[in-house]
């Protein structure tokens, strides 16, 4: 068919999609759904399946519901138009029933038809209003993986619009989004989703409040911070920055207290150019304590690390320039510049010398 469909076969399509035959329409979706998996124009073209598709989904049949859903979904990708007609014909209420199932797969597809209807800004109120929020976040406690996964992004796309954020907060995703930030690898794309979003939530005190009240929650966000991709690491970096902004005095031990030093010195010099500036304004205010005369400046810090790093071989040098600034800040944060440079510096030496004998 090359890159579009002759009339014929578009017409024929929507014949079977509107037949009074179940099992024809399930084959014409199923169709639908294969035709617009990767084509832009196949979705253009079948943007008259939209409404029949949508009156699918109002069946008790889980199989009809199913090959519906799947079908709305891949037209809605990467397509404005489709994603605002699906809304238009009534299809949101259909599927936060389905949030609501308890047959796996039409939750999880039913939060993957959210996720991609909410990426438009003209969808997300109306998705909000039909109390969606609540529901993704249950999911995000309770799904399977998959449907968790899509559930923190939906709910990102909803926390941008301002009057969301506290129907979000009040909802209690801080948990369920720590739980998954533990068990899942920080380097990966979920670590990424989660993060960002608690970064927004932690511009809320209702957010920072349940960030350190769940054990492990700092934690969880250091480890990030560590060990993820360059963008997750911002969002941690932010994240830790935003609770040390909104109250120097409150957050201030509480994220020392979990070693973010290493990290952090190893962020102001090897992240993202946001990163390393929110790095060196975290530092700046970790620093600070109620004796003036035990500051340290950050860009000292930074030099530091990076002496460290060049004086040591190997390919693992980031990697051991962490474990010695963490045997160097759990003595103590506040120790005078002159006996931190000191330590910094005779390390590598004697390394070096135990590394010859």
């Amino acid at each position: 068919m090359g890159g579009g469909m002759a009339a014929a076969a578009v017409e024929g399509i929507m014949e079977r999609i509107q037949s009074d035959d179940e099992e024809c329409r399930v084959q014409a979706a199923k169709e639908i759904r294969r035709l617009t998996k990767t084509s832009p124009k196949h979705r253009r073209q079948l943007e008259g399946t939209v409404v029949p598709l949508v009156w699918m989904l109002r069946s008790s049949n889980p199989e009809f519901t199913e090959a519906a859903m799947l079908a709305l979904l891949n037209l809605a990708v990467k397509d404005e138009r489709n994603k605002i007609k699906i809304v238009d014909a009534g299809a949101v209420e259909p599927l936060i029933g389905f949030l609501r199932s308890t047959n796996s797969n039409l939750q999880e597809h039913a939060t993957a038809a959210l996720l991609t209807l909410t990426a438009s800004s003209i969808n997300k109120p109306i998705v909000s209003a039909a109390g969606a929020i609540p529901l993704l976040v249950k999911i995000l406690r309770d799904g399977n993986l998959q449907a968790k996964v899509d559930a923190v992004m939906a709910l990102y796309n909803l926390s941008t619009l301002p009057e969301d954020i506290n129907t979000i907060l009040a909802a209690k995703p801080i948990p369920p989004l720590v739980n998954l930030l533990k068990i899942c690898k920080k380097s990966s794309k979920i670590a990424e989703k989660c993060t960002a979003l608690v970064e927004l939530l932690l511009g809320h005190d209702e957010g920072r409040m349940a960030l350190t009240s769940e054990e492990g929650g700092v934690l969880s966000v250091v480890e990030v911070l560590e060990e993820g991709s360059p963008l997750s690491r911002e969002h941690a970096i932010g994240a830790l920055l935003t609770m040390c902004e909104s109250d120097h005095c409150r957050y201030r031990e509480v994220i020392l207290n979990e070693g973010v030093m290493p990290g952090l010195l190893e962020l102001t010099v090897q992240g993202t150019p946001k990163s390393q500036s929110k790095a060196r304004s975290l530092l700046q205010l970790l620093r600070k304590s109620s004796y003036s005369g035990s500051e340290l400046q950050a860009e000292t810090l930074e030099n530091i690390l990076t002496n460290i790093v060049a004086q040591i071989d190997g390919d693992d040098c980031v990697g051991k320039a962490k474990k010695m600034l963490a045997d160097m800040v759990q003595v103590s944060m506040e120790q005078s510049l002159r006996h931190l440079q000191k330590r910094a510096f005779a390390t590598p030496t004697k390394q070096s010398r135990t590394k010859r004998q």
